[in-house]
């Protein structure tokens, strides 16, 4: 029976970034995706003149490939140290505001090749689903521009809601064409977001990590991007971190075995920390922002978050130089951690001096140890030993700063940002100038070891998960049916057209649920019984009208308003896993019965053709049998088997 498909709604098309635009941020993505690109060719040029270097034995022929593989992994190191330089384009992505700010660190999306399924999807809808694919043309074509407008999101809102649609949507393409144990055939590239290096997958939940790891990049280089001057621009870049660093940590924690190093364990742990020190980075700016420079209590805060905001950087930099992700890192990352963590380290030692010598309040809990000499509450109340202590801080700060500004010009691509070498060059002066402010021509006794601030936070950086249902979405495929019945892990029979009238005792029938309905209960005798409903059916069309999302009471109006003539119900029975094991095994004992009854006939032929008995081929015990009639009941009586006896197996054929 043909059926009539309910037309499906008309959505608004999906719209990415435009390729074609001339913007920075665009110009800086069509350059990384052309390198990832390169590198991927290199690579497979090397794959091939090492196989080729194995497999030959011209020791002649082995030069030249030496020769060409040196040439191949020198372009591999230009093509990376070049892609690196632009993973470390951090300008790009900063607000575009006069204001003076520490940049952050922000993360490129990771780029993927087009994937065309179009025919495997067909080839799905028409032999799992058995439906004509002809008439889901405008679904296929509907998802196909979903995926390719996420790869361009725009950087605002809307690119994040685009991601997270299409990343919605992947759970329903799971479910309705993924079986668990086979695949499509289709293969996912995507390109490592530091490295360029290829990554090629059949699994979709390759897919669906690359997408959400994009997600959190989306949210770095939102933050990045925010007004730091302002404390709403400042909440805004808070909250962008915090969500990078739930998609990283979600990613962490639900995807394993990644072919990619940046979505592998120890690159998302140092993702998530270095989003977690940018968010205290942010909190020790509105702190700053948001409090007189000129009240006691405000420069001991000032001093303990700065304090803070360098333990995390330290432990970022710590990270960072483990084994796995040490060579992947790039450069300059690692130096502007390592920057600000000595740039924070000073401005709470400087904040500490200014602490001591412009006020008189008592200090509680100020140092993580106490200072050398005497008591700190005899130190506070002498103006000279106050002046001596907030030199040492003032010392410390000076030697931090040089520091910073030590490694900020061992890395050419930080040399290049202006705004970093402005905001070191200031602070750095400050420190200098409040310390000649404080020295003295007679003071001839040696500074003294200024103690560590103890690092303390008013805001806690908190890690947001992703909320996935925040974009609601609607399945692209739901004209298949209820998911709950049509998808990948069901197996159901052929649609089967019954023909049902109305009997005196009405239709012999119980319905139960809907979307879709499913035959309860069938009256032994009665009219559906007859017409060959069973319990367990599923009312899937209704005179050629699509009923799978039909609800029960429509059902059961469309039922009870049948004329005279009947009506056609388009049943399809789902079938278990229970089943499907049943019927292997009835299949696999009849095969065996049929092959010892042919065994004991060919034995009993040959044995009267030669005039002697002899004993069966296929023997299921020790002991002799009389015939096939006793094994057989013996194979009964060994196997425990779910649905019955021996018996009701041949009953079933």
């Amino acid at each position: 029976a043909v059926l009539k498909i309910r037309p499906a709604v008309s959505r608004n098309p999906y719209r990415g970034c435009d390729p074609c635009s001339q913007t920075q941020r665009s110009k800086l993505q069509h350059r990384r995706a052309r390198i990832n690109q390169q590198i991927n060719k290199e690579m497979r040029m090397r794959a091939g003149a090492e196989n080729l270097f194995r497999a030959t034995t011209n020791n002649k022929v082995k030069e030249t490939v030496a020769l060409e593989l040196s040439f191949v992994n020198s372009n591999l190191q230009l093509l990376k140290e070049e892609l690196e330089e632009l993973n470390s384009n951090m300008e790009v992505y900063q607000t575009e505001s006069e204001a003076i700010n520490v940049p952050m660190i922000p993360l490129g999306l990771k780029e993927t090749k087009e994937v065309d399924l179009t025919v495997p999807l067909k080839d799905v809808i028409c032999e799992h689903y058995g439906e004509d694919s002809s008439l889901f043309e405008k679904e296929i074509k509907e998802f196909m521009e979903l995926r390719q407008a996420m790869r361009t999101p725009s950087r605002n809102e809307a690119g994040l809601e685009l991601l997270m649609e299409y990343y919605n949507q992947l759970y329903y393409l799971d479910q309705r064409f993924f079986p668990p144990h086979r695949t499509l055939g289709v293969h996912f590239h995507w390109y490592d977001s530091l490295t360029g290096v290829p990554s090629c997958q059949r699994a979709l939940a390759f897919e669906k990590g690359s997408v959400l790891f994009n997600v959190g990049a989306l949210y770095t280089q939102i933050g990045a991007r925010q007004d730091r001057s302002a404390t709403a621009g400042i909440d805004c870049a808070i909250d962008a971190f915090q969500r990078a660093a739930g998609a990283f940590n979600y990613l962490k924690e639900n995807f394993s075995n990644a072919p990619s190093l940046d979505m592998s364990g120890p690159s998302l742990c140092m993702l998530v920390r270095l989003m977690i020190a940018q968010v205290q980075e942010c909190v020790f700016e509105r702190v700053t922002l948001t409090t007189p420079d000129t009240h006691f209590i405000t420069q001991l805060q000032v001093a303990k978050e700065a304090a803070r905001v360098s333990d995390v950087y330290s432990l970022v930099l710590q990270t960072m130089s483990q084994t796995l992700v040490k060579d992947y890192v790039p450069f300059s990352w690692a130096s502007m951690v390592q920057v600000k963590a000595e740039h924070f380290r000073a401005l709470s030692h400087y904040n500490a001096a200014v602490a001591l010598c412009d006020h008189t309040r008592k200090y509680l809990c100020f140092h993580v140890s106490s200072p050398a000499g005497p008591p700190l509450s005899q130190v506070l109340r002498d103006p000279e030993d106050r002046r001596k202590l907030g030199k040492a801080h003032l010392r410390c700060a000076v030697i931090r700063h040089e520091e910073a500004m030590r490694v900020h010009g061992l890395c050419k691509i930080l040399r290049k940002m202006d705004i970093l070498q402005e905001v070191l060059s200031f602070m750095y002066k400050r420190s200098l100038d409040k310390y000649s402010e404080m020295d003295r021509e007679d003071d001839f006794d040696e500074t003294a070891e200024a103690p560590e601030i103890h690092s303390q936070t008013q805001h806690k950086p908190d890690i947001t998960p992703p909320n996935f249902s925040t974009v609601p979405v609607t399945d692209i495929f739901q004209r298949l049916g209820p998911l709950s019945v049509f998808c990948a892990r069901a197996r159901w029979g052929p649609v089967r057209v019954v023909s049902l009238q109305r009997g005196d005792g009405g239709l012999g029938l119980t319905l139960r649920g809907d979307s879709p309905v499913l035959v309860a209960g069938v009256v032994p005798g009665g009219c559906a019984q007859e017409a060959g409903l069973r319990e367990g059916d599923y009312i899937v069309a209704v005179d050629g009208e699509d009923f799978k999302w039909a609800k029960h009471g429509e059902v059961v109006h469309v039922l009870k308003s049948c004329s005279d003539r009947g009506i056609q119900l388009s049943i399809i029975t789902l079938h278990t896993h229970d089943t499907q094991v049943r019927v292997l095994v009835v299949v696999s004992l009849c095969v065996c019965l049929h092959l010892i009854n042919v065994s004991n006939a060919l034995q009993r032929t040959m044995g009267r053709a030669k005039g002697q008995r002899t004993a069966p081929l296929l023997n299921w015990n020790r002991k002799k049998t009389g015939g096939g009639g006793r094994a057989t009941k013996r194979l009964g009586s060994t196997f425990s088997l779910p649905f019955g006896n021996l018996r009701d197996c041949e009953s079933m054929y």
